[in-house]
């Protein structure tokens, strides 16, 4: 197959009308057994005295789209899939809504979860993504982990 990077940026929160149709888009295809999906949500941390309201992502599009890639790439070469999908937020996600939607569709229930699994630890890990978090009084820029 000749893939070409997609754009997986979405602005704002992920809906969860977007995750549901992207789920029911699948219905049709028989070759599939298994889904894993993966949501990621902004969490109300406290931290120094104050609680995070929202994340304001923010990101240098050419390169993460490459980046997006060139992981999309490794992990179908890994994993026997039918289908991958990513979604992460850009601009402002407050507290309790999806910032980020990874999808991996396969005939087999192990090999949709592994795939997920190492999809997700590497979007997280090497995706140029920068997130600040937004506080009551003040913000600062998140850390990965």
């Amino acid at each position: 197959m000749n893939r070409k990077p997609k754009n997986i940026f979405v602005q704002g929160p992920i809906s969860s009308e977007k995750i549901a149709q992207s789920i029911q888009n699948h219905s049709t295809k028989t070759n599939i057994g298994a889904h894993s999906i993966f949501l990621g949500q902004v969490r109300a941390d406290e931290k120094e005295g104050s609680t995070v309201t929202a994340i304001e992502y923010t990101t240098y599009e050419e390169m993460a789209l490459q980046k997006a890639f060139e992981i999309r790439e490794a992990i179908f070469a890994k994993y026997d899939l039918t289908c991958m999908h990513i979604y992460h937020s850009l601009g402002e996600v407050k507290v309790g809504e999806i910032c980020l939607f990874v999808f991996t569709s396969s005939k087999h229930r192990k090999m949709a979860i592994d795939a997920c699994e190492e999809l997700v630890e590497r979007i997280k890990k090497e995706l140029p993504v920068w997130g600040k978090e937004l506080m009551e009084n003040g913000e600062s820029w998140k850390v990965n982990t």
